[in-house]
């Protein structure tokens, strides 16, 4: 998988002060971006409710810029909280977080500030949002949502003025990156940076819960992560397509997550007390189950992190 990093650059005077990388899974391609300097941004600081949505009014440099990520592999959640995690180690705080009907959900929506489609895209069921600070002049707001076929992510800064000509500026560079999680190159990161990921190159035979022979670089990448940290402790969980009965599709993914567990512990020695298996049937999906790639996307195991301690 190619992975794309985020430059924000912020220019006073013409002059490169601070850049901040951030990180886009998959093949993301800017959509959008306007830079105005002087200008206001309302920033939302807490939900719509009683009528009303909280905002900052911000002064400043402002960059507004949207991405698309093409692919049906990936929830909103995905997409955003490698961001997220990305902006708090950078030092930002953040001041308000928030998902769909949490946030006010279509109310919020039409509050807010969004650039216009086809460069952003606004689910009123799957969307999140974050406002964020660093120092008193610098504050980001993301936006992430998707459609069947592609995530949005949006972000806008507000950063001290400049002279125009340096307002504030976010640039898409392609930049190699580690293998996806099907080669296991960067699965403990993601484990650190979201909590989960998909296990991508697992293989079972139609309708069977056994994992198929075979060297798996997602497991080997997994022991590793376990090895190395030998107090973390990891649930394996199973996801099916919506095709036959609620109650099939549970028990074949709890099979299928626990089979993944046994080769966990019989080839890489991870003890099965630090594993737990379930399974949620079609109940979680990340595709439309409409069409076959969706299926095929919606059939998979996720691992997910406990704890490290």
């Amino acid at each position: 998988m190619i992975r794309h990093a985020v430059a924000l650059v912020l220019c006073l005077a013409g002059t490169s002060v601070r850049a901040l990388d951030l990180t886009l899974p998959g093949n993301a391609r800017a959509m959008a971006e306007t830079v105005s300097d002087p200008d206001s941004y309302a920033l939302p600081t807490g939900p719509y409710e009683a009528g009303r949505l909280p905002v900052r009014m911000l002064e400043g440099a402002v960059s507004r810029q949207a991405w698309r990520i093409d692919g049906q592999g990936m929830t909103t959640l995905q997409i955003f909280a490698p961001l997220r995690a990305q902006l708090k180690a950078a030092g930002y705080e953040l001041l308000f977080e928030c998902a769909d009907e949490d946030c006010g959900g279509f109310d919020f929506r039409f509050e807010i500030e969004v650039l216009p489609a086809p460069a952003m895209y606004v689910s009123l069921s799957d969307f999140r949002h974050l406002s964020a600070r660093k120092g008193p002049e610098d504050h980001v707001s993301l936006l992430v949502s998707r459609t069947g076929r592609a995530g949005f992510v949006q972000l806008i800064r507000v950063a001290a003025p400049g002279d125009g000509a340096g307002a504030p500026g976010l640039h898409v560079q392609s930049a190699p990156g580690g293998a996806a999680v099907a080669g296991g190159g960067d699965l403990a990161q993601r484990l650190a940076g979201q909590g989960f990921a998909i296990l991508k190159d697992l293989e079972f035979a139609t309708g069977s819960s056994e994992l198929s022979d075979g060297d798996y670089a997602s497991l080997a990448a997994l022991g590793a992560f376990m090895r190395d940290n030998p107090q973390a402790r990891i649930a394996l969980v199973g996801h099916t397509d919506a095709v036959g009965a609620l109650d099939g599709n549970i028990a074949l993914s709890k099979r299928r997550a626990a089979s993944v567990l046994e080769r966990l512990a019989a080839v890489h020695g991870i003890p099965r007390e630090r594993m737990e298996a379930d399974g949620m049937g079609y109940l979680s999906p990340i595709a439309p189950n409409t069409t076959p790639e969706g299926r095929e996307a919606n059939r998979r195991v996720e691992v997910i992190l406990l704890n490290t301690e």
